[in-house]
């Protein structure tokens, strides 16, 4: 039987042998910057924090990543397997890194790959994700929001391995490190996959910020009527050198594309300034940008639920405000 003292030293050296993976997230030449939040979440566990860049030509990415505070060792895997970055792929590699260094929590940014990913690692491994953190307490307890954001839950986990996404509008990104973290090759094995296979991508080119890393973004909704009122929006956000948004309802009528949604069903946002044009404020879109630092509501519709969660407000025709608003700017 061991004595009292071993137990301490044994439960002293598990702690430390606890480790955080974070699955990094780029385009093979840059870093997505939900990935620098996600190091930040990381380090509130307080684990040594190992970064996974899987790509097929990734080492740049590597290498920049391994300058960033709180990083310990970067993995990095170089295949024709993860072109793509498909979930299929890269979730092999995942559990390949597991079983070599027994991570005690395993960290994806609450983005589409990120949320492809994470739940076949948890069911491979047995576990439940733990989806949409916005807060750490602690190495067991996350807080997360739940129907639609309207209620927010703080839960305590008991599975040997902690897997979870993080929004990262609720992290602060990481910043550089006086040192570069060690950078070591990821476990060897065959990855290519015979369930998915990539086949193209159209990425659409803006010179405008990207929604969820813009500081100001200017968005609007069904009240534009139509997609070519959205370039009143444009000129706005030109002037702000911010970028633009819509709720669900433009989107679904044909307004603009769905990359520029906001809401439970779109992208997450919380930048200094969010200006709500010709946007009722369903309950759907207020989930997507009411941790806004500032909220600016345009609507001739003084009842409008956007006005309870605006800071400022504006009841006014948005094809006579916008414009002389954009004027004076």
């Amino acid at each position: 039987m061991l004595s009292r003292n071993s137990v301490n030293i044994l439960k002293r050296l598990q702690v430390r042998l606890q480790s955080t993976l974070v699955i990094a997230e780029h385009n093979n030449a840059t870093l997505t910057p939900i990935t620098r939040s996600s190091i930040t979440a990381a380090k509130k566990i307080g684990n040594d924090v190992t970064v996974l860049v899987a790509g097929t030509k990734c080492s740049e990415v590597a290498s920049s990543v391994a300058k960033l505070d709180g990083v310990k060792r970067v993995l990095v895997a170089e295949n024709e397997a993860f072109n793509g970055f498909l979930a299929e792929a890269i979730t092999p590699l995942v559990l390949a890194a597991q079983k070599q260094f027994n991570f005690s929590h395993i960290i994806a940014g609450a983005s589409a790959q990120g949320k492809s990913i994470v739940p076949r690692i948890a069911s491979k491994l047995d576990v439940s994700p733990i989806s949409e953190v916005i807060a750490i307490k602690d190495k067991d307890t996350f807080v997360r929001t739940i129907y639609a954001g309207n209620a927010v839950l703080t839960l305590k986990s008991l599975d040997a391995v902690k897997v979870l996404t993080v929004r990262g509008t609720n992290f602060e990104a990481t910043g550089d490190a006086s040192a570069a973290a060690v950078v070591e090759n990821a476990p060897a094995g065959e990855f290519k996959t015979d369930l998915a296979a990539f086949v193209g991508q159209e990425l659409a080119k803006s010179d405008r910020p990207e929604l969820t890393a813009a500081k100001c973004i200017v968005s609007g909704g069904r009240g534009l009527k139509s997609g070519e009122n959205f370039k009143i929006l444009y000129d706005l956000a030109d002037k702000l050198g911010g970028a633009v948004g819509a709720s669900r309802a433009a989107v679904d009528a044909g307004y603009v594309s769905n990359d520029l949604e906001i809401g439970q069903t779109g992208k997450i946002v919380a930048p200094d300034l969010y200006i709500a044009v010709g946007i009722s404020g369903a309950i759907q879109h207020l989930a997507g940008m009411k941790d806004s630092k500032t909220i600016v509501a345009i609507n001739k519709d003084p009842e409008a639920p956007i006005f309870q969660v605006a800071d400022l407000g504006l009841v006014a025709d948005l094809f006579k405000a916008v414009p002389e608003l954009t004027e004076k700017i």
